[in-house]
């Protein structure tokens, strides 16, 4: 099964009226790239690379280097693969990210190949069963409305299944806890909420929010911070006892070396199209099984990444909750291919059944959707 071909979609659409605000900016757009990969036995598979807000660069890093350096070999052999980029690209020329963001995307289309070629679903090649996995809803959305309008929004989703939700903080502490506030008022201690600050949060903020996400009984705070300020993460975690939660912007195994030697981050939330693909992410998981650590991996733009992701956690002894992306009007989740995932009434998904992912790409939707320069959040 050589590989013959390596190709990448940058691609885009726009969000006219304006999308979420969060701690990192306004959304006027949302970027993915998209892998393809083609062996000789003509078997396709698809990936996500994720864009790292700089989509057109990460695809042009797929289509020169890394395919260079991956054509004709065996599309079986991920570790060798992987093993082959880390040497002559990401350790030699520097543990990068936009390294890291574009062969998670190629490994993994190559285990959507290995899946497709034997005929299974990915959960069953990956040593896992088909088996109920537990779902929050969260994405980009549930962000800072006025605390009525949230419980609007949060309605029809917790109406559909969904028994876990991830708010957004990083606004200010006092609407921040506001928020939190009217939302375990509203639905008990029965929900289990979240809180995602997408680095939003100073060392001071967190000191003032973490007595009230205590009281609350708050399942995570996630990202307060950026990946690297490692001193304010260790700072953090003696304000209180909910457990700070990170991983996305946390790169190959290396890196999680750092964090499980600091000890303090105690939610693990790698992502399959931006730590290293799938083949890392099945290390990063071991090392955390080894500690008890749970892993729940974050999604990316697409519905192949979200598939893949409850095959991974199908997969794994130490898997949390997915992250159902319930923003409104994703077309990477709703046109781009077919139907990723389904929430069911009792507020888990499935994995897919088909052999592969299980997700259909449409190539027609890629080209009438091209790259839209410029960033993703202002």
């Amino acid at each position: 099964m050589k590989i013959v071909e390596v190709k990448a979609y940058p691609t885009s659409f726009p969000l006219p009226a304006g999308g979420p605000r969060l701690g990192i900016g306004q959304a006027v757009k949302r970027d993915a790239v998209m892998v393809k990969v083609v062996t000789e036995d003509g078997i396709i598979g698809w990936g996500e690379a994720h864009h790292g807000r700089a989509h057109t660069a990460v695809a042009k890093l797929i289509e020169t280097t890394l395919r260079q350096l991956i054509m004709g070999m065996d599309a079986h052999d991920v570790t060798g693969i992987w093993a082959r980029i880390y040497k002559y690209q990401l350790a030699s020329h520097g543990m990068g990210a936009g390294c890291s963001l574009a062969m998670s995307g190629i490994d993994m289309a190559l285990w959507d190949i290995r899946a497709k070629a034997a005929g299974w679903p990915l959960y069953r090649l990956l040593g896992g069963a088909s088996r109920p996995i537990p779902a929050y809803a969260g994405g980009v959305s549930l962000g800072y409305q006025e605390p009525a309008a949230l419980l609007d929004e949060m309605a029809p989703h917790l109406a559909a299944g969904y028994r876990a939700v991830k708010l957004r903080v990083g606004d200010t502490v006092a609407n921040d806890i506001a928020r939190m506030e009217a939302t375990r008022r509203a639905h008990g201690d029965a929900m289990d909420i979240l809180t995602d600050a997408n680095i939003g949060y100073s060392l001071e903020d967190v000191r003032r929010v973490m007595p009230a996400m205590d009281a609350l009984k708050i399942g995570w705070l996630e990202e307060p911070f950026p990946a690297h300020d490692h001193h304010q993460y260790r700072a953090a975690a003696g304000f209180g006892r909910t457990p700070l939660a990170a991983g996305e912007n946390h790169f190959t195994r290396f890196e999680f070396t750092r964090v499980l030697e600091d000890g303090v981050i105690r939610i693990w939330q790698a992502d399959l199209s931006k730590s290293g693909g799938i083949t890392e992410c099945l290390r990063i998981a071991a090392m955390g099984s080894a500690f008890k650590i749970p892993f729940h991996p974050h999604s990316s733009m697409t519905g192949i990444n979200q598939a893949a992701s409850i095959h991974l956690l199908a997969a794994i002894d130490n898997g949390g909750y997915f992250e159902a992306d319930i923003s409104t009007n994703n077309l990477f989740r709703d046109a781009l291919g077919s139907e990723p995932w389904r929430i069911r009434a009792d507020g888990t998904v499935l994995p897919n059944e088909a052999p592969g992912i299980g997700v259909e790409i449409d190539e027609n939707w890629l080209r009438a959707h091209p790259a839209i320069e410029g960033p993703g959040y202002v």
